[in-house]
């Protein structure tokens, strides 16, 4: 199912709130709708029963956030909601690429392209709502050792 086909299908109990006029809460329950039949295909294999409800979860939130952030009064509050919101997105983004040998190429593609399309607008939406940039920190270099490790762990005494 795409998306033109899929939203004749929402109720309008849903359609009716000011809330459906925000695209990204829209491709948010789209995905949150479709998700279903991914997690059932990843569910009957004991070996990705977990990933099955970790995407469930994350996907299901996208949504919920944006609902949640809608719904508060204060800019902060809302910025905070639609940040979590951006969070789930990106966590869901991350269970489906470690679902792909279960679900396809094709079917994983689909659905990271449709995450691309709600991260990108929450970017945008987060610092405005927030009255500032996100900063994206520069993750510092360090070698994978055992020792490395050591050194930047404080030990008590």
């Amino acid at each position: 199912m795409n998306y033109t086909e899929w939203l004749p299908t929402v109720f309008p109990e849903i359609t009716n709130d000011p809330l459906w006029h925000m695209e990204v809460y829209r491709f948010g329950l789209f995905i949150g709708d479709i998700a279903w039949f991914d997690v059932c295909k990843l569910a009957k294999d004991h070996r990705t029963l977990d990933i099955s409800d970790q995407l469930y979860r994350s996907v299901g939130s996208i949504s919920a956030n944006i609902a949640e952030g809608y719904s508060k009064a204060s800019k902060k509050d809302q910025a905070r909601f639609y940040e979590y919101s951006l969070g789930s997105a990106r966590e869901s983004r991350d269970w489906y690429f470690k679902a792909r040998h279960i679900l396809g190429n094709e079917v994983t593609l689909h659905r990271i392209r449709l995450l691309v399309q709600i991260i990108r607008p929450l970017l945008k939406l987060v610092p405005e709502f927030r009255g500032k940039k996100i900063a994206e920190e520069q993750a510092e270099y360090l070698p994978y050792t055992f020792e490395s490790l050591l050194e930047n762990v404080p030990f008590a005494e």
